[in-house]
């Protein structure tokens, strides 16, 4: 009875699909060098980088203008794959990438953005992106908005902390509304929500073969003077990290 009354809520605030995170603030700049810093730059000049979990590639073809010297870009979606080869021969940056869903092809420097909050087992990435890096390289991730983020359900965030507020059960079927793909549980969700905060984050680097070199919790802006280590999971735009091997 509880979800049906959280269902009609959810219609009778949000009928229609809400708002989606335009991703406007990176137009004409380089996503990467504002969430990985500039670092990055000399970290990836003339090396081999996977961009893991490339998506259409734009992230991909930066590296390859920030100076690597060449970029494998894996997803698990092939229309991502197709869009992002389509974008590198466009932009004349093929001849330097690649896009694949998989790659025997051992790297100095791994690349993840957006990632880590909708993989389906992040545990076993971990270990995957272990395999695929060379002695001594360095795994970069940024990601967000994690689970606690005000936006932090995405699709499901009809307003701040809604996806807290209302259950998975109820979130589900309003979603049915505008979806068709049958999803019956966060994890299932075109991109898949996993619920990562940072708090989980750090144990999964704990208990893989990795360990954290530099993790920094980039605050939301207005919920800067608020930001601390007890308040972080509500008050954290985006996670910035560096992963090195223990070995």
């Amino acid at each position: 009875m509880l979800n049906d009354f959280q269902y009609r809520v959810l219609m009778k605030i949000a009928p229609g699909k809400p708002p989606a995170m335009s991703g406007s603030a990176y137009d004409g700049k380089s996503k990467i060098r504002i969430l990985l810093g500039e670092d990055i730059l000399t970290l990836v000049r003339d090396k081999t980088v996977i961009d893991f979990g490339c998506g259409d590639g734009v992230a991909t073809l930066d590296l390859v203008r920030l100076g690597a010297k060449r970029v494998i870009g894996l997803d698990i979606l092939k229309s991502a794959l197709d869009t992002a080869a389509s974008n590198a021969a466009a932009a004349g940056l093929d001849d330097c990438c690649e896009f694949c869903t998989s790659t025997d092809t051992k790297a100095e420097v791994i690349v993840t953005l957006d990632a880590f909050e909708h993989f389906g087992d992040p545990a076993a990435i971990l270990e995957t992106m272990h395999t695929l890096l060379k002695p001594g390289g360095r795994v970069m991730a940024s990601f967000g908005p994690t689970w606690y983020h005000p936006l932090g359900g995405h699709l499901f965030s009809i307003f701040p902390w809604a996806h807290l507020l209302f259950s998975e059960t109820a979130l589900i079927r309003w979603r049915a509304n505008i979806r068709s793909d049958g999803a019956t549980r966060f994890s299932e969700v075109e991109g898949g929500l996993n619920q990562m905060t940072i708090a989980r984050f750090e144990r999964l680097v704990s208990a893989s073969q990795f360990r954290i070199e530099a993790l920094e919790t980039v605050p939301i802006r207005a919920l800067r003077p608020v930001h601390c280590r007890l308040t972080r999971e509500f008050t954290t735009a985006v996670v910035r990290t560096t992963l090195v091997s223990k070995a």
